[in-house]
């Protein structure tokens, strides 16, 4: 099923909401951009998680930073921000950034130049090494807004990541599956922007005590994003 063939409102442009009164652009790659604070974030890159499964036995290909940064540097060569905040599990564990390749530390060294760069900590990667460079915390804010890692239901404005959510729909016998950010004009999820990344459907009851009242979701299409009611959005 396409996802064109589903209903949106065209007052509001899917690409575009507002999160505690916050103006929030949300780009096709899974990154959202704040114009007052020329502030990108991505969440969840999970930066040398085919290296860190090749050390346990797993055989996956070892090109999943590359081709995550490679994304990243198309966002930012759009975007230009002043500042870039990653919200955690940048990297897939704690030894990542010593197992950078040449070429891949290059590029992010590139990508650094000229910017504020905000590592903010998560679960896989509590510690991130000085050797990427940028300034590393818990959490990190744009106005009355908090960025963290790992959402919570509490009443302050946050952007988070670390559920990877996804969202499902159905249509006519047929259905698609893609990632999303989530929101409910307080709290937003983003999806995870890394390569090697899975999801979690948004009707997981994981999501469940963080969107009490409801949510909308942001299915990242081919072309552009497309708003989705929570009605509209089915189970795996």
């Amino acid at each position: 099923m396409p996802l064109h063939a589903l209903a949106y409102d065209p007052a509001i442009a899917p690409s575009d909401t507002l999160l505690g009164g916050l103006a929030c652009a949300l780009d096709i790659s899974g990154a959202l951009y704040a114009p007052a604070h020329d502030a990108l974030l991505v969440a969840d890159l999970h930066l040398e998680k085919g290296s860190s499964r090749a050390r346990r036995g797993s055989m996956l290909p070892p090109y999943d930073t590359k081709a995550t940064l490679d994304q990243l540097a198309a966002v930012v060569e759009r975007y230009d921000p002043g500042t870039l905040v990653a919200l955690g599990d940048s990297f897939h564990d704690v030894g990542g950034p010593e197992r950078l390749s040449d070429e891949d530390r290059a590029t992010l060294g590139r990508l650094q130049a000229g910017r504020r760069w905000i590592w903010i900590t998560g679960n896989h990667d509590r510690i991130v090494s000085g050797c990427v460079g940028g300034e590393v915390v818990a959490e990190w804010r744009l106005g009355d807004v908090v960025l963290r890692h790992e959402p919570t239901s509490g009443s302050e404005p946050e952007i988070a990541g670390h559920l990877h959510p996804v969202g499902k729909v159905a249509m006519r016998g047929r259905s698609v599956r893609r990632r999303c950010f989530i929101t409910d004009g307080r709290r937003m999820v983003m999806p995870a922007f890394g390569a090697y990344t899975g999801g979690l459907n948004v009707c997981d009851p994981a999501f469940r005590p963080l969107f009490a009242e409801g949510f909308e979701a942001h299915l990242i299409g081919t072309e552009r994003l497309y708003r989705i009611g929570r009605a509209q959005l089915c189970r795996d």
